[in-house]
Order: structure tokens, then C-alpha cells, then sequence
């Protein structure tokens, strides 16, 4: 009898847990299908309105004035590249360096005060970062340029790249650091090749994260890389990209132009998509073995 009894309450519980755990997966998978329509909807209607626009001409020409056609932003997406990469030589080892500073060192006045920086410049709007940097570059050098913009990217860049890195830093175990000290690393060492080279694809995540961010900004590149409708002669002259042209020409009032705006946008979202899988195919297991 009493093993009966406790076989029925036994079955119960066991039901009872059963349709608990499969409501809220169902729970989970909603609020993520939630999560993705947005931007499956974004990605849709941009390549929708994007299609008219896309063609050869688009990628390999230059921009042409109303009226004529086979126009195209092939100087904006090479100057987008060049805006990124410089951006990134400049976000992503200052970013990487202060979080490890903040992750690996002890807590101080020292630390408090980068911290506190890092999240006052998170804060602080883009187009303070390109008219500090109007000021700082452009008046000097008495131009726009491409270096101008890349530093105003990549100070973006940086609290955003500084912050990744120290919480994805601080998960790491505490006796993985105190295995390294105990074989007699030196602490940078176990720093770097351990703490940092450990965990580099989850910082490469945060580093994608920033250049997204970087890639779409149209207001500090207005104050130091302004615009060009050539091909970029070097980097002390003016250089088109991808959202300030989007821009121009979507404030416009002609359609081709329009066309060619949701293109530059088309594929200024698939830049940032083709750079995240790169990215994390090169830092897998699997990409580097080869």
C-alpha cells in the first residue's frame, strides 16, 4: 500500500516537473523568436528596398551626378574599410589593454577613476567625440581626413571594447591565473598567453561588437572625414564611407538616389554580418587548425 502510494506521488512529481520544464522552454523559445523577428524584419525590408538599387555598377563605379546613370559607391565602401581599420588599430588594443587592467590588476583609486572614464565616454554622443576631434585634427592639419575620422571611430571603439573585455576576463577561474603562477610564469605571461589568448573569441565578439557600432556612425565622420566623390588619394584628404553617402543621398529627392541609399545600407549591415563570421570562424577550433 505504501509503495503504492509512494509510486502515484512519485509519477505525479515526475509529470509535474515534465510539463514545467517543457512550458517554459516553450516560454524561452518564444521570447527569442521575439528577440529575431525584429531584425529579420530590418534585414528584409532593407533588402527589399535594396534590390532595385544593387548591381555591377554599384561596386565598381564612382558616384554620378542627377540625371546620369551607372552610378555607384565603390570610393564609399573602400573608405568604410579604411575607416574601420584604422579605427581598429587605434580601439582595439587601447580597449584590449584597459580591460585587462581593470580585470587582472587589484581594485584602486586608479582603477576607479579608467572605469568611470570608460563609462562617461560610453555615454557621451558621437558627435561631441568628431567635433573633439574637429578640433584636435581637422584645424591643425586645415582638412578633413581619413585619419581624422579613424580616430574618432576608434576612440568610439574604445570604452566599448575595454568593457567586453574585462567582464568576459573576469569569468575566467581564478585557479587557471594561480595554475600559471604555480608552474612559474611570470604574471604577464599568464596574462596574455593564458587569460587573454584563452578566452580570444569571446574578446573578438566584444571587438565585433564595436566595429558594428563604429560602422554605422554618420556624425563625427561629418566633422573629420566629412565627404569625397573620388577615389581616396591618401590619408590626409577627405574620404567618403558608406553612412555619410547613405546619408546624402537619402536626404535627397530623387529616386535613383534613394535606390542607391537602401543599397549602401544593404550592404553596410552585410559588412558587419561577413566580418562576424569571419571572425568567428578564424578563432574557432576548427578555423585555426587550419
Amino acid at each position: 500500500m505504501i509503495s503504492s502510494v509512494l509510486s502515484q506521488h512519485m509519477t505525479r512529481s515526475y509529470t509535474r516537473r515534465k510539463l514545467t520544464y517543457r512550458a517554459m522552454y516553450a516560454l524561452l523559445a518564444l521570447a527569442s523568436l521575439i528577440a529575431i523577428i525584429p531584425l529579420l524584419s530590418i534585414f528584409g525590408y532593407v533588402l527589399t528596398r535594396s534590390l532595385p538599387g544593387l548591381n555591377l555598377a554599384f561596386f565598381t563605379h564612382l558616384p554620378q551626378p542627377i540625371g546620369e546613370t551607372n552610378g555607384g559607391m565603390a570610393n564609399s565602401i573602400l573608405g568604410t574599410l579604411s575607416l574601420i581599420l584604422i579605427a581598429s588599430m587605434i580601439g582595439v588594443p587601447w580597449g584590449v589593454g584597459v580591460g585587462l587592467f581593470l580585470s587582472e590588476y587589484p581594485p584602486g583609486k586608479l582603477s576607479s577613476v579608467v572605469r568611470f572614464s570608460a563609462d562617461l565616454l560610453t555615454s557621451v554622443p558621437s558627435i561631441i567625440i568628431g567635433l573633439f576631434i574637429y578640433t584636435l585634427v581637422v584645424i591643425p592639419m586645415r582638412r578633413f581626413s581619413l585619419l581624422a575620422g579613424g580616430i574618432a571611430l576608434g576612440i568610439i571603439m574604445i570604452p566599448t571594447v575595454a568593457r567586453s573585455t574585462e567582464e568576459l576576463l573576469k569569468r575566467v577561474p581564478m585557479h587557471v591565473r594561480e595554475a600559471g603562477l604555480a608552474l612559474g610564469l611570470p604574471r604577464w605571461k599568464v596574462i596574455l598567453r593564458i587569460v587573454l589568448l584563452g578566452h580570444s573569441r569571446a574578446i573578438a565578439t566584444g571587438i565585433i561588437l564595436a566595429i558594428a557600432r563604429v560602422s554605422g556612425e554618420t556624425a563625427p565622420l561629418l566633422f573629420t572625414s566629412f565627404n569625397n566623390q573620388f577615389w581616396q588619394r591618401g590619408i590626409d584628404q577627405p574620404a567618403s564611407s558608406l553612412p555619410v553617402q547613405i546619408y546624402t543621398y537619402a536626404i535627397s529627392p530623387y529616386e535613383d538616389w534613394h535606390q542607391q541609399a537602401w543599397a549602401g545600407a544593404l550592404i553596410l549591415v552585410l559588412l558587419v554580418f561577413f566580418m562576424n563570421l569571419v571572425t568567428r570562424y578564424i578563432l574557432s577550433p576548427r578555423g585555426s587548425r587550419k
